[in-house]
């Protein structure tokens, strides 16, 4: 087990004065399997009143407007989080079977349907398949599929934008997390397994030492349905999900659970800036 405290800050800064703006973050972590949140909070300059809830895929989101000029927002969010090793459930189970039990509830039938952004290419389907075939075992075969897509898509920053596709992704056999992910997601669905986009914090050094606080970053990984439950899996590091991953949303890709969306009134450029850091407390 590992306490983590994560410091997120990001916002926009505008070449002008910006008249309005109205937000959506989803920054603040969501006690589940594996994690307990400790505390959490978020806060946001200029000082304003905020709306928190919870959406459709259990993401906490804090809704809020700006009615007054300002050149830069900024928001913070603070969490304290204990992480454990995910457990995995028993999964016998073979492919008729899964197809017939993902068929029976929205949670899954919903992870089943192609997004435009996780839309693999011709070959990567055709990839998957060959797996699969060789497999009795859905789950066995999503894990192999996770390997080669990790293995084919190198990590390279600046390739694609937020707006990138799978298919993009793959053209360049580059890309960060959030388009690994997305192939992944492809693949897994377009053989029949259902998955989804998970969003969260990686800590990114193992060795750690307590106090120790390091730069980090937003991260994505994938969850498939084993037929009694769902295993995660973080296929850029090619390694299963554990107690450096604090989960934040689920969706069915990156545009269900982004950090921080709005719109703003002006005539003026946004720049987006982003730092995170994550300390080791235990």
């Amino acid at each position: 087990m590992k306490r983590l405290r994560i410091r997120h800050v990001t916002g926009f800064a505008y070449s002008g004065d910006v008249t309005a703006s109205y937000n959506e973050a989803r920054m603040l972590p969501v006690s589940s399997d594996g994690q307990l949140v400790i505390s959490s909070g978020i806060e946001i300059a200029p000082v304003n009143s905020h709306h928190n809830y919870i959406d459709y895929w259990g993401t906490r989101v804090a809704s809020f407007e700006i009615l007054t000029p300002h050149r830069e927002l900024s928001i913070t969010a603070n969490s304290v989080v204990e992480v454990r090793p995910r457990s995995v459930p028993p999964h016998e189970i073979d492919w008729e079977s899964l197809a017939r039990v993902a068929a029976g509830a929205t949670a899954t039938i919903e992870q089943l349907g192609q997004t435009p952004l996780s839309t693999p290419p011709a070959d990567v389907a055709d990839m998957a398949e060959r797996i699969a075939r060789h497999h009795r075992d859905p789950a066995v075969a999503a894990l192999e599929i996770c390997h080669a897509v990790g293995e084919a898509l190198e990590y390279v920053p600046g390739v694609t934008s937020v707006h990138s596709s799978a298919t993009d992704a793959w053209s360049h056999r580059k890309g960060v997390c959030q388009d690994i992910a997305h192939v992944a997601l492809g693949a897994l669905r377009s053989v029949g397994i259902p998955a989804r986009y998970v969003s969260g914090y990686l800590h990114p050094r193992p060795s750690a030492e307590v106090g120790e606080t390091i730069t980090g970053e937003s991260h994505a990984w994938v969850e498939w349905y084993t037929g009694a439950g769902w295993q995660g899996f973080d296929p850029t590091n090619d390694i299963e999900i554990g107690d450096r991953h604090v989960l934040v949303g689920r969706g069915r890709d990156y545009n269900d659970v982004p950090p921080l969306r709005g719109v703003y009134a002006g005539s003026v450029k946004s720049t987006l800036f982003v730092t995170v850091e994550i300390t080791r407390e235990a």
